[in-house]
C-alpha cells in the first residue's frame, strides 16, 4: 500500500509539473557509518555520526565549501558589509531567507524559525552541544517573515558563525517549541525525527542501529534528489565498512576509513569502488598534560591546576619529545595519501597557517642535548631522571589500528632519547564521552600524553584558538566539560585572544592567529601536531556526484548524488 501511494504521488507530481519528473528514480542508497547515530538533532551532539545523517533533513542558512567560501542554503545570499547584511560596526548580522521555502510538512519557513532556533540553543537550561557557535549573540530579532537579525554584545569581526555549517541548522519552531530549556534532551519524537527542509525526511530511526529516509516532496529543487530512499546503517568497525563497499559491494558509501594505507589500497585495487579524502582542518595531535594526573592525588585534584605536572611543565622536555618524532615517516606509514605531516594545528585556511616547519625534521641528537642541558640525565636503566622524577609517561588514545601504530612509533622514538612510555588504548565512546564520572575521557585526561584529532568548522580559527584560554580548562567544578584538555594557561595568550576578537582587518587577524598557534605548538610545544588528516570515505563506482568537502559532513551534498551509468 505504501508503494502504491508513493507511485500515485509521484505520478501526480509529474503531471502537475514536468520538471519534477527527474526527482527520484535511482532506487535505494545504502550508506554505512560504522559508528551508529544515536540522535538526529545536531544541537544535542557534535559527532559526525549524528550530524551527518541529520544534515539530509535539517539545513543551515549557509554551508562552507571545500575551498573555504560560503554557499547560501536557506539564505538568499551571504551577508556582507557591501550588501548591508553585516553592520558597518560589526555589531549585527542580518540574514534574508530564500523566498518560498517550506518545511517537509508543507508549512512555510520564516525568520521566526531562525530566531527560535537561536534562543533554543542559547537557553541556559538546555545544555546545547554547539553553544560556542552562538557566542557573543545578545539577542535575535525576526524583522519580518524573511529577515532575521543577530545582535552581538560587542563588535564581532568573524560574525558569520551561527547557522553556518551543518552543526547549526534551522529547526522548525512549531515542532521544537515544547523542547525549550531542560525539556530539550527528553523530546524524543523531535530529536529522533526532526522536520526539515533538506532533500530527505526521516521515516524510521533506531538509535544505535539504523536511520531510514525518503524523499522530501517539498524540497526546493524539483529535480532532486535522485535516490528514492536512503538507509544509513550503523555498527561494526572501519575495516568491515571498507570491505562492504570495496569488496562485497553491499553498500554504496562508507564513512571515516581510518585504516592502514596498504590495507585499503589493496581493497580499492579490486575495482568495485574508490577512496576519497577531503582535507579540512583536522589535525592528529598529541597533548602534553600541564597538570599532574597521578592516582596518588585525591579524586577531584588529579589533572587540575592545583598540581602542575612534575615533568611536562619543563619546556625542555616538551621540546625534546617533539624533536624526537619523525612526522613525515609517521604520516607515510600510518596514513599514506590520507595524511600530510604538519607542525601546526591550524593548517587551513592557508592565510592563517604560520608556515613553521622545523618540526618536520627529526632530531634525536638535538633532543638528547636539550634534555642533558636541562638536567634530565639517564639513570641506570637508561631512563632519564631529575629531582627524583623519572621521565616516564602514560600515553593514551582511542582504540584504532592506525592510532596504535602511531603510538608504537612514537614510543620507539621517545625511548631513543631516554623516555619510558606506557601505552594505553581507550574505547572511543569512553574517550570522547561527556560523562563526568568517566575516568578515561579526553577531558579528564588522567594520563601524561594523549592523542586525538581536533578540528574547527568555520574558515576563521578564532573560536578554535579560544578553546585554549584559562577559563576553558576542565575541572570538577565545571563537571569536566571545558575543552582546554591540555590544561594550558597563560595570561599573555588570553590577552592575545582578546586582541584577536577585537581585530577587524583580515591581515591583522591572520598575524595574531599565527602568533597564538605558535605559542601552543612551535614555541611552547604544549601540543605536538603530527598529521594533517583527510577524512577518508569509500564509494561504489556506481555512485556519482560525491564531492569531497573538508569543512562539512560527508553527506553534505547528498541531494546531488545519483546512480552512475
Amino acid at each position: 500500500m505504501m508503494i502504491s501511494r508513493l507511485i500515485v504521488s509521484a505520478l501526480a507530481l509529474a503531471v502537475a509539473s514536468p520538471a519534477l519528473a527527474e526527482r527520484g528514480g535511482d532506487g535505494a542508497l545504502r550508506v554505512l557509518y560504522w559508528q551508529a547515530a544515536t540522535v538526529l538533532n545536531p544541537y544535542l551532539s557534535t559527532g559526525a555520526k549524528d550530524v551527518d545523517p541529520a544534515s539530509m533533513v535539517v539545513e543551515p542558512l549557509a554551508l562552507v565549501a571545500d575551498d573555504g567560501s560560503l554557499l547560501p542554503v536557506l539564505a538568499a545570499e551571504i551577508p556582507s558589509r557591501e550588501n548591508g547584511g553585516i553592520a558597518a560596526d560589526f555589531t549585527s548580522v542580518t540574514w534574508t531567507l530564500k523566498p518560498g521555502l517550506v518545511w517537509s510538512d508543507g508549512t512555510p519557513v520564516t525568520a521566526e524559525d531562525v530566531q527560535f532556533t537561536a534562543e533554543y540553543c542559547m537557553d541556559p537550561a538546555f545544555g546545547c552541544a554547539v553553544l560556542a557557535e552562538f557566542e557573543g549573540i545578545a539577542s535575535v530579532e525576526a524583522l519580518d517573515a524573511q529577515r532575521v537579525r543577530l545582535n552581538f554584545d560587542a563588535p564581532r569581526y568573524a560574525p558569520l558563525q551561527a547557522f553556518v555549517g551543518g552543526r547549526t541548522p534551522v529547526l522548525q519552531k512549531a515542532q521544537f517549541q515544547p523542547c525549550m530549556g531542560a525539556a530539550g534532551a527528553s523530546c524524543t519524537a523531535q530529536n529522533f525525527g526532526p522536520i526539515g527542509t533538506g532533500p530527505y525526511r526521516v521515516t524510521d530511526f533506531r538509535p544505535g542501529d539504523v536511520a531510514v529516509f525518503e524523499i522530501n516532496q517539498h524540497y526546493r529543487d524539483p529535480a532532486k534528489p535522485a535516490f528514492d530512499r536512503v538507509t544509513v546503517k550503523g555498527g561494526g568497525d572501519a575495516m568491515a565498512a571498507a570491505r562492504a563497499v570495496l569488496e562485497s559491494g553491499e553498500y554504496d558509501f562508507a564513512w571515516n576509513l581510518q585504516l592502514p594505507p596498504e590495507t585499503v589500497a589493496a581493497m580499492e585495487a579490486q575495482g568495485k569502488g574508490k577512496l576519497v579524502a577531503s582535507f579540512g582542518s583536522m589535525v592528529e595531535r598529541i597533548e602534553l598534560n600541564q597538570t599532574d594526573p597521578s592516582s596518588d592525588l585525591p579524586e577531584g585534584e588529579r589533572s587540575t591546576a592545583a598540581h602542575p605536572h612534575p615533568v611536562l611543565s619543563d619546556p625542555a622536555v616538551r621540546q625534546a619529545l617533539s624533536m624526537a618524532i619523525d612526522r613525515p615517516l609517521l604520516a607515510e606509514l600510518t596514513y599514506g595519501p590520507a595524511g600530510k605531516p604538519t607542525c601546526t594545528i591550524v593548517p587551513v585556511p592557508a592565510a592563517y597557517a604560520s608556515g613553521r616547519d622545523e618540526c618536520l625534521t627529526q632530531d634525536i641528537a638535538g633532543a638528547k642535548a636539550a634534555l642533558d642541558q636541562a638536567g634530565w640525565l639517564p639513570g641506570g636503566d637508561g631512563i632519564r631522571e631529575k629531582d627524583g622524577h623519572r621521565l616516564s609517561l602514560v600515553f593514551q588514545t582511542t582504540v584504532n589500528p592506525v592510532r596504535q601504530d602511531v603510538q608504537a612509533l612514537v614510543k620507539q622514538w621517545w625511548s631513543e632519547i631516554g623516555v619510558e612510555t606506557e601505552l594505553k588504548a581507550v574505547d572511543g565512546a569512553a574517550f570522547f564521552g561527556g560523562d563526568p564520572g568517566n575516568p578515561d575521557s579526553q577531558q579528564k585526561f588522567y594520563a601524561d600524553a594523549q592523542m586525538f584529532t581536533d578540528a574547527f568548522y568555520i574558515p576563521d580559527p578564532a573560536s578554535f584558538l579560544n578553546k585554549f584560554v584559562c577559563s576553558r580548562i576542565p575541572s570538577a567544578a565545571n563537571q569536566w566539560q571545558g575543552n582546554n584538555s591540555v590544561r594550558f594557561c597563560d595570561k599573555a595568550y588570553d590577552a592575545g585572544i582578546e586582541e584577536l576578537h577585537g581585530s577587524a582587518e583580515p591581515e591583522k587577524r591572520q598575524e595574531i592567529a599565527k602568533r597564538l598557534t605558535d605559542t601552543l605548538t612551535a614555541e611552547g610545544h604544549y601540543l605536538l601536531p603530527l598529521v594533517h588528516r583527510g577524512m577518508v570515505s569509500a564509494h561504489a563506482n556506481s555512485l556519482a556526484g560525491v564531492a569531497p568537502n573538508g569543512w562539512e559532513g560527508q553527506l553534505w551534498n547528498v541531494a546531488d548524488w545519483s546512480r552512475a551509468e
